[in-house]
């Protein structure tokens, strides 16, 4: 499944999706970003997957938009189209987002597309040496793939505009403090902290772990009130499902449960 600038591997359950032009700092060019929004599709269609995890190759995450590429795109008012199968991996465009979580493993440059995508996603590890920054004022523009409405969720008003505004660089510590990662891990173990997160997910009841995924979003985009209405109504349909069944039995049996996802 990889592709020229992705390194798409299944590993067992999980899908890992590298990044893969360190040449250029894993700057995003429009190939890139396709292929990517391609592996989402994968990830999230495929009932053997459970969970994925993005990660870089290189000493960086990514650099940012490989800007001039993207310009004519971006002056045309819009991202580029999606094939079909596809998924838009900001969870912007209003239609499916993809279904299972997604773990980020970030290390190094990581600015501007680098950090919405991590805030599209569910986990970010982050190795201990690794620079944010959201900077597109800095080039006259402003950040159009989720940075200006979900920073400020997870850090608060005023740190989002510290950074959002200033295009000023934010170092691992400071992002761990904000609760913008989860996780500092020395450098070169982001990824191998990030799998042993995925593993552990891909272990339990995955249609109890998209629920719970999807009941998280719904309080998030539509408010408490939203996600409380929902809460037993797609409950029930989980007591039929032979996962429940499971681990009803391994919870009797004193087991680990062996989950089918059906």
């Amino acid at each position: 499944m990889s592709t020229s600038t992705l390194l798409v591997e299944a590993r067992g359950h999980m899908l890992t999706i590298g990044l893969n032009r360190p040449e250029k700092r894993n700057a995003f060019d429009l190939e890139m970003y396709r292929d990517l929004t391609l592996a989402y599709g994968e990830l999230s269609r495929n009932p053997e997957l459970r969970v994925g995890v993005v990660y870089a190759v290189g000493d960086h995450f990514t650099g940012g938009l490989d800007l001039p590429k993207w310009a004519p795109t971006f002056a045309a008012g819009k991202f580029p189209d999606l094939e079909d199968g596809a998924l838009d991996p900001f969870g912007l465009d209003g239609a499916a987002q993809v279904r299972k979580p997604v773990i980020y493993a970030v290390q190094g440059i990581c600015f501007t597309i680098g950090i919405e995508l991590m805030l599209a996603a569910d986990i970010r590890i982050a190795a201990s040496d690794t620079r944010f920054g959201q900077i597109e004022v800095k080039r006259g523009i402003y950040a159009v793939g989720g940075a200006t409405i979900r920073f400020f969720q997870e850090i608060g008003w005023g740190n989002a505009m510290r950074y959002l505004l200033t295009g000023d660089e934010m170092s691992a510590t400071e992002a761990h403090r904000l609760g913008m990662v989860q996780e500092l891990v020395p450098p070169g173990q982001q990824l191998i902290r990030a799998l042993e997160i995925a593993d552990t997910i891909a272990n339990q009841g995955p249609l109890a772990v998209q629920a719970t995924l999807h009941s998280a979003r719904i309080a998030r985009a539509q408010g408490d009130a939203a996600a409380a209405a929902r809460l037993m109504p797609d409950l029930q349909p989980l007591f039929a499902s032979e996962d429940v069944k499971e681990g009803m039995a391994s919870f009797v049996e004193r087991r680990a449960a062996k989950f089918v996802g059906r």
